[in-house]
């Protein structure tokens, strides 16, 4: 059985701030529970969308009860990844995210599509869906209405967290265009593939001294 999330929110700001500040919204004073955040891959495809995978991790507080059924020494981290398709020519950005840890303890998978509001094109329409799942015989239930309480409260968070950006850049400078920010955008994917590609050849390097090494001996 699966726990299952749907609701709508409004920005009062056009797409293309909000578009902007997606990318710009943490820190802020509603994300202490987001420690890190990390540009994985990133691409514009030849229709001009830009796709992006970032990593994130946030703090994981289990219920007490929930504390009980595993080590201490297990991870109070979760490792988020987030899928992102933006589509500029119609203005919508949709996201995936689902977590890649403490799987077997529950399943959070969230999936957001913003575009302009059809009531008034200054702003932006955020439709959410969330689908919470656990597969730990005899508690799933309890741990799913758990999970769906707290996606309600970081939904909350995020809303807030947002606005507080939004306001940020609309009040110390004007918010950048779409295009300006899509440049920044493929300047930093070119930087951080080049920067994946060096570790990667360290990496390698590495290995190939140690395999010498063993075979040395």
């Amino acid at each position: 059985m699966v726990k299952y999330f749907l609701g709508q929110s409004v920005l009062r700001s056009s797409w293309d701030q909000v578009f902007a500040a997606f990318w710009q919204r943490y820190p802020n004073p509603y994300s202490k529970h987001v420690l890190t955040e990390d540009i994985v891959h990133r691409e514009v495809t030849p229709d001009q969308k830009l796709l992006s995978r970032r990593l994130l991790t946030k703090t994981n507080r289990m219920p007490r009860w929930a504390e009980r059924l595993f080590p201490a020494n297990v991870a109070h981290s979760v490792y988020i990844l987030e899928d992102s398709i933006v589509d500029p020519q119609n203005q919508t950005m949709t996201t995936f995210t689902w977590n890649i840890n403490h799987a077997r303890l529950m399943v959070v998978e969230e999936r957001c599509v913003y575009c302009v509001n059809p009531d008034n094109s200054g702003w932006t329409e955020i439709r959410r869906e969330a689908w919470v799942s656990s597969s730990l015989f005899g508690v799933s239930r309890a741990v799913q209405e758990f999970g769906l309480a707290r996606f309600k409260s970081n939904v909350t968070k995020t809303m807030k967290g947002f606005e507080y950006i939004l306001a940020k850049l609309q009040g110390e400078a004007p918010s950048k265009t779409l295009v300006e920010t899509a440049k920044e955008a493929k300047e930093k994917a070119k930087e951080t593939a080049l920067a994946a590609t060096e570790k990667a050849k360290d990496l390698a390097n590495k290995a190939a001294t140690k395999q010498q090494q063993r075979q040395l001996v």
